[in-house]
């Protein structure tokens, strides 16, 4: 069994290593983004209370985030463990999640940080684009498509995101900065804590993920 928190900044590969995990132990990635829209969409009785400030691009409240992660946890595929990918992102969310954790009778094995420099975070976001259509990623140095600016996939026009735009990933690092940053300390304090220099291949950069998790 594996119950695992992975921490970084936006860009910082989470979601990459998190689906490489998944691939190799059989175990569910878990991004409160997927699990909220996934609970709209099933209508459940958190759903219905978070679909409405979604819709308003209001920020969902920690006690529904919380609520909504407790039933994610509560469900079969999680029996041999899980990966939360960018969830908590506050020490008061990781107050929450222990007290969620502990109503279900698991623990944490361990809280993998991926350290990437602040620069090397910009020159990811600058050069990534995305397919409005189906939702395809490329980076224009490292995963270009095939074709200039366009979906390997479908031929569409391929877009910089908004959120990846200079001023918005310097406003996501600060914001990091004051409200996630302190986590790591959080869980260094239980032993939890796992740091992993994520510069380099995926490939790489798993491989020390392994290690430190006593996974080889």
């Amino acid at each position: 069994m594996m119950n695992l928190i992975l921490l970084g900044p936006a860009n910082a590969g989470k979601g990459t290593q998190a689906k490489k995990l998944h691939a190799a132990f059989g175990i569910p990635q878990i991004s409160t983004g997927d699990i909220l829209r996934q609970a709209v969409k099933e209508g459940t009785e958190l759903g219905k209370q978070a679909g409405p400030l979604m819709a308003a691009g209001q920020l969902v409240p920690d006690e529904l985030v919380i609520g909504i992660v407790r039933e994610r946890l509560a469900q079969p595929d999680c029996a041999a463990g899980f990966i939360l990918d960018g969830f908590p992102r506050t020490v008061p969310q990781a107050e929450a999640l222990d007290r969620v954790l502990e109503g279900l009778s698991k623990g944490l094995t361990a809280v993998v940080s991926l350290e990437v420099p602040d620069d090397v975070l910009a020159e990811r976001a600058a050069g990534r684009r995305s397919c409005p259509r189906d939702g395809s990623v490329y980076h224009l140095t490292q995963n270009p498509p095939k074709r200039a600016g366009l979906c390997d996939l479908c031929g569409g026009e391929l877009v910089q995101r908004e959120d990846d735009r200079p001023e918005k990933v310097k406003a996501r690092m600060v914001e990091y900065r004051a409200k996630t940053e302190p986590l790591k300390a959080y869980y260094e304090k239980r032993g939890l804590l796992r740091r992993v220099e994520g510069v380099g291949s995926p490939e790489g950069i798993f491989a020390e993920v392994r290690r430190v998790l006593g996974r080889p």
